[in-house]
């Protein structure tokens, strides 16, 4: 385990290093104007290690119920267990904000990252049909939940 993390809130003028890692992570990255917007409706986190950032995560929680809408590890640090450890840390800022359970999706085809929500406590509970832009059309998402306890 690395405790040579730290995590910090994100901010608009860390949008540029968070786009660099976004842009490297994914075929079909997130924009500036999606990072803008939810850094007015959403908690948007920054995880580095010692002074390199090599993650974020951005969640919604209303009520009870948290939504994780982007986990991303930057490639080369990836298979290091950092992405569960951002996820963890998520996770506890859900928590502490009154969420009893969380819900996610993902490419069918990430496997990586489904391995990664199961080995937390997520569970398939549905599919969404041609959910996501694909380098060949469309692909299907994976909706997931868990329980979060205290």
């Amino acid at each position: 385990m690395n405790d040579n993390l730290t995590f910090r809130r994100m901010t608009e003028a860390d949008i540029d290093e968070v786009l660099r890692v976004e842009y490297a992570a994914f075929s079909h990255p997130w924009t500036r104007g999606t990072y803008s917007d939810s850094l007015k409706s959403y908690e948007c986190w920054l995880m580095f290690e010692g002074s390199q950032q090599v993650g974020h995560g951005v969640i919604n929680v209303i009520i009870d119920e948290a939504h994780l809408l982007n986990l991303t590890v930057k490639p080369e640090s990836q298979g290091r267990g950092l992405g569960l450890r951002l996820l963890e840390h998520l996770m506890a800022r859900a928590r502490a904000r009154g969420a009893h359970e969380c819900f996610l999706e993902l490419r069918a085809s990430n496997h990586p990252a489904y391995r990664l929500y199961e080995r937390f406590g997520f569970n398939e509970i549905g599919r969404r049909r041609d959910y996501y832009p694909a380098v060949d059309g469309r692909e299907d998402a994976l909706v997931m939940a868990c329980t979060l306890l205290d």
